[in-house]
């Protein structure tokens, strides 16, 4: 008996196990030893990610030869494929391999990719010697050369992709979320995760985008791939201190079974008042019964058990067919994706705004007054100012903000505010910081110099844009990490990060689709368009007041979904109540 005690004191209560497959001993794994490696690695992969994409709009127009229109888009696409793969590699990873293995094989895939991509641009690309700086473009490239190019990025969008959202969630998994203390720590690890996420591209958005600016590429390119590489060496140096969790089976297998049960028992008659529902015996290591709830009422039916089930059952001597009959729990896993799929809607449009750092902003930076002296300012460094905003903003939810509205909280004491209403707040920011971009762009025309593609207006007049997008993304992605990483069934965790990033992904194709139909409507009858290549004859402002307008209606849906959205209730984890059962 005392040496069951010692057992249940001394390993996990959530069902995680070491690289042996033993369930994790608590002072042997995990917590913040493994979890600061994972944010280190998650600082210089962003490094190398944003080394590349902070400026590769200024790359394709000047060593590619692209005109704004053309690279803003093809950014936009580039950034959204990136997120597309992040859906493959949380698939992967809560189906077949697991966090760790996904991690490890996706980051050397982004390593391949920088190598490859430093490699052709030093070798193939900037041709004539010296070019690709705003007063020198490179000629025009052979399809061979184009084709290479656009092989590397796209090798780094699966690499960064696939890697990205697992790390998140891998990170959380060193936290043992059945202890107080390390539950308390699990939660802070998404914020430090953000930061780290910042942090980690403030370089690349300073030094690394001043070089690239000034035409040194391949340097910027290289330090971008030593990071990355230092950072999957770093990742895999704490492998015998992770704490994992092993797939089972496939999530989607269990949340096909459930949409084929029902459908299958779509005509019965049913008393959804008087309901008996099935509720599995059996329950897989760390996971937790969820209650039933009311809505979705029509996949209720998968967990009825009828006489054709228990018939099939004394046929095979065995189980019930998990194809026509699933647990409660099971039901509610498929509940809980429906019911996160409003809100995860409702953060695509947001993301069309955060998107605009990556183009608009640049492209509208470049056109201004960009020299203090004999100094030239990258226009895509302005983005420091956003990982200034993002690190202040996360310091003052911390220590100051959650406090003062836990003691402000009435219903609920010393409870802050929901991960939901830190989303609303995003949204109302991000208006702000559209409306903000709109007026600068005004005030930048009023200025604009008729000899070029400039304005005598200084640069720095950007700084309110850029410090609201990294405001608002605190109360947003932060709280977004939040709520699908707690509200995921117990196999969709990695699925869960996979939506924020995905919702990032649509984003950057609806920015495309949006600049593509403005551009097709605003030109016509000889017009330049809103965003021509020289923006001095265009109006820049109006599609940053269209994104505004649209964002607040956005806002308003978003209000409805989140009075709508019920959270996820459920019982403690199996391994908890076997272990206090044993003692």
């Amino acid at each position: 008996m005392d040496q069951k005690v010692r057992q249940f004191e001394v390993c996990t209560q959530d069902g995680s196990v070491d690289r042996h497959g033993n369930p994790a001993v608590r002072a042997k794994t995990g917590k913040w030893l493994t979890a600061i490696l994972i944010l280190v690695n998650q600082g210089l992969a962003t490094l190398a990610f944003f080394g590349v994409g902070v400026n590769l709009v200024l790359f394709l127009t000047r060593v590619m030869g692209q005109g704004n229109a053309e690279a803003a888009n093809n950014v936009s696409k580039w950034t959204g494929t990136v997120y597309i793969f992040s859906l493959l590699g949380a698939f992967l990873s809560d189906s077949y391999w697991g966090r760790y293995k996904t991690c490890a094989i996706f980051q050397a895939s982004f390593v391949a990719g920088l190598v490859m991509l430093s490699l052709s641009t030093a070798a193939l690309l900037l041709e004539p010697s010296g070019c690709g700086i705003e007063e020198k473009p490179c000629k025009p490239h052979s399809t061979f050369k184009t084709v290479i190019f656009y092989l590397s990025v796209y090798l780094i969008a699966l690499g960064y992709g696939g890697y990205q959202p697992n790390i998140a969630t891998f990170g959380a998994d060193q936290f043992d979320e059945e202890d107080s203390v390390e539950g308390h720590s699990k939660i802070s690890f998404f914020s430090y995760f953000y930061l780290a996420l910042n942090l980690g591209s403030l370089l690349s958005n300073t030094v690394l985008s001043y070089f690239e600016d000034q035409g040194a590429w391949p340097l910027g390119f290289w330090v971008s791939a030593g990071s990355a590489f230092a950072g999957l060496v770093l990742f895999l140096a704490g492998t015998p201190k992770y704490r994992h969790f092993t797939p089972r089976e496939s999530p989607w297998s269990r949340f096909c079974q459930v949409l084929v049960a029902a459908t299958r028992k779509a005509k019965i008659d049913v008393n959804y008042e008087d309901m008996n529902l099935y509720d599995s015996e059996t329950q897989r290591t760390g996971d937790k019964k969820i209650l039933h709830t009311s809505g979705f009422r029509f996949l209720d039916k998968a967990a009825i058990v009828t006489p054709d089930d228990d018939a099939e059952k004394v046929e095979s001597g065995s189980t019930y067919n998990p194809w026509r009959l699933c647990s409660v729990t099971q039901v509610e896993e498929v509940k809980c994706v429906f019911r996160l799929i409003p809100i995860w809607l409702c953060t695509i449009l947001y993301s069309v705004v955060f998107t605009q750092m990556a183009s608009l902003f640049v492209e509208q930076g470049a056109a201004m007054k960009t020299n203090i002296k004999d100094f030239k300012i990258p226009a895509s460094s302005m983005s420091s100012f956003d990982i200034l905003s993002v690190a202040l903003f996360i310091f003052a939810y911390r220590r100051f903000l959650d406090p003062l509205f836990a003691r402000l909280n009435k219903t609920e004491p010393n409870k802050g505010l929901t991960e939901l209403q830190r989303m609303g707040i995003g949204l109302v920011i991000a208006i702000m910081a559209m409306i903000s971009a709109g007026v600068v762009e005004i005030y930048r025309l009023k200025y604009k110099e008729t000899a070029s593609n400039s304005s005598s207006l200084s640069i720095f007049w950007q700084v309110p844009q850029y410090m609201m997008i990294g405001a608002s993304e605190v109360f947003m992605y932060v709280g977004q990490l939040e709520f699908f990483n707690s509200q995921a069934p117990t196999g969709l965790k990695s699925f869960a990060s996979a939506l924020c990033m995905a919702s990032i992904s649509l984003g950057n194709y609806v920015s495309s689709l949006l600049v593509s139909i403005v551009m097709s409507i605003s030109t016509r009858d000889d017009l330049p368009g809103w965003i021509p290549g020289n923006l001095n004859k265009g109006h820049l402002d109006r599609f940053y007041f269209l994104l505004a307008g649209l964002t607040a209606a956005d806002f308003v849906v978003y209000l409805v979904c989140a009075k709508w959205y019920k959270y996820i209730k459920s019982e403690a984890s199996f391994c908890e109540s076997t272990s206090e059962e044993e003692v």
